[in-house]
């Protein structure tokens, strides 16, 4: 009696034990998991909503909103624009979107995406909601950018990206509101916590298991038998050395009980042991495999790259300068710049969606029909549309990349340019300082099959420099998570005015990293700046 109780002690304990540090270990990772997953999400879908907005705005003419206010009349070009909101939306799954004019009172409704009786008409006037849209009126009505607003209204549960509508001069004629439900927010959060709790409870319930067994059937009764069988044991280990000549020995004792299965348990974990330790040498040599070929294909997207500077040692009408820098050992930037005769330079910078292996191939692809293309003698436009077919065509991965494209007459400094969703360039006039050019955006390339882009010219006189890159560079961040962003790279930019191009960059790096400090970057970082000497 006194051997069952002491039994069903430590079987209780062990039980108690087991079970609270399985639970301990879950919630932990429950918390981390939940908070990360939480994090992640929220960005995500606050990036995508954002990159929508801004596509929807790029769609409808600034200029015509104030017209149709003042007429009331719906055109032909009116139902097109309102035929391409729509279709982004549904292509999207969001759950509004509309295009206002704001003012002292309200918003004036322009474009409703909404195709239900309820939506608003050209002209419907709407207040300024409570909340963040009231706080936000003096932003609205200086054309300023919107933070993302999360309202809960009479429409529902939503997050909404509010970006301005402006024309070449800057000027805000409007407003796009983006909606994405929060209900499938919630939902989504709420499925991952579901799963992740199961999955808790089902490794709770299987370890309270086995120390219930292991309590019962391997430790307490025979506890005794295994002290003494112990003691041989390490008699036997000190009389040899080797650990396989003392376990070879226990063998051989005649215990008929736990003891003896234990031994076997600890035999067959022995062999277990060098079998994880060869598996363990393998796995190490394949990681050391893997790392060696991301390191050679690092170096071959390096050399598919413009990389020897000065790249036209007899060519003075123009200095040139590039680089890019991967998050991951290969990354989805790309630039590239070629002469497509003796009078004309291509230059493209593009950003491909994701990162790693898969962004890398894809960012292949894309130079590779850029240059074949621009290189037959289309114009920017006609390049872009060309290439958006040919990806659109094989794209079973769903990725897209955002390009910017420009073609010098080199003779004229005349600059042709088409943007598909990508950041606005940036150019100094010589002796001025650096500037945005809020260039017309196409929809992103590999998105939407037919799509159309429209070229933009840049008359370029000696000593005006141009400047482009990828989102990595407004969007790097500090270790307090506040970006970059394009007003400091401008100032950053001006900063330097006076340094040659091949400075140029290395100095702007330097200001990033300083900025950084050290914090772990997501994005790649591409850049590239030319200088016109006519």
């Amino acid at each position: 009696m006194p051997k069952l109780s002491i039994r069903r002690s430590l079987g209780a304990k062990m039980t108690i034990v087991i079970t609270l540090i399985a639970l301990i270990i879950g919630g932990a990772a429950i918390a981390f998991s939940y908070a990360t997953y939480e994090q992640n999400l929220r960005e995500q879908l606050t990036d995508t909503t954002t990159n929508l907005a801004r596509t929807m705005a790029d769609i409808v003419d600034p200029w015509s909103i104030d017209r149709y206010l003042e007429t009331g009349e719906k055109d032909a070009e009116y139902e097109r624009t309102l035929a391409l909101l729509r279709e982004v939306q549904r292509n999207n799954e969001l759950v509004y979107a509309v295009v206002t004019k704001p003012t002292e009172e309200g918003f004036y409704y322009v474009y409703d995406t909404d195709t239900s009786d309820e939506a608003f008409q050209l002209g419907d006037f709407q207040e300024f909601y409570p909340g963040d849209f009231l706080d936000n009126k003096a932003n609205f009505l200086a054309g300023n950018d919107i933070p993302i607003i999360v309202t809960n209204y009479e429409f529902g549960w939503l997050l909404s990206a509010v970006v301005p509508i402006k024309d070449d001069d800057g000027v805000m004629h409007g407003y796009v509101d983006v909606d994405m439900s929060m209900n499938d927010i919630t939902r989504m959060q709420q499925e991952f916590l579901l799963r992740i709790i199961i999955l808790l409870v089902s490794l709770a319930a299987v370890l309270a298991a086995g120390a219930i067994y292991i309590s019962r059937r391997m430790i307490v009764q025979p506890i005794n038998r295994l002290s003494e069988a112990t003691g041989s044991f390490v008699r036997r280990q000190q009389e040899d050395s080797s650990i396989e000549r003392a376990l070879t020995e226990l063998e051989h004792m005649d215990t008929g009980d736990e003891v003896e299965r234990l031994y076997k348990s600890i035999r067959q974990m022995e062999s277990d042991i060098f079998d994880y330790i060869d598996d363990l040498t393998y796995v190490t040599a394949e990681k050391e495999r893997i790392g060696a070929e991301l390191s050679v294909a690092k170096t071959i997207q390096a050399s598919m790259l413009p990389c020897i500077f000065p790249p036209f040692p007899g060519r003075h009408e123009f200095d040139i300068y590039a680089t890019m820098t991967p998050a991951k050992e290969v990354g989805g930037d790309f630039y590239d710049f070629f002469l497509i005769d003796g009078d004309h330079l291509a230059m493209t910078i593009a950003d491909v969606s994701g990162k790693g292996v898969p962004a890398a191939l894809f960012m292949v692809i894309t130079k590779v029909l850029l240059k074949n293309s621009a290189q037959s003698g289309k114009a920017p436009h006609e390049v872009l549309e060309e290439v958006n077919q040919q990806l659109c065509a094989n794209n079973p991965v769903d990725m897209f990349v955002t390009v910017w494209l420009g073609i010098l007459e080199i003779s004229t400094g005349r600059l042709t340019c088409a943007n598909a969703g990508h950041e606005y360039p940036v150019l100094r006039r010589a002796g001025g300082g650096y500037e945005l050019i809020r260039d017309k955006h196409g929809f992103i390339l590999a998105g939407m099959e037919s799509s159309r882009y429209r070229d933009y010219t840049l008359e370029l006189r000696p000593g005006d420099e141009l400047f482009v890159y990828t989102d990595g560079v407004p969007e790097a961040t500090n270790a307090e998570n506040e970006l970059f962003g394009t007003e400091r790279m401008v100032a950053a930019l001006n900063r330097h005015a006076d340094e040659r191009v091949e400075a140029l960059l290395p100095a702007l790096q330097a200001e990033l990293d300083t900025f950084v400090a050290g914090a772990p970057q997501f994005d790649d970082i591409t850049m590239l700046a030319m200088r016109y000497n006519g």
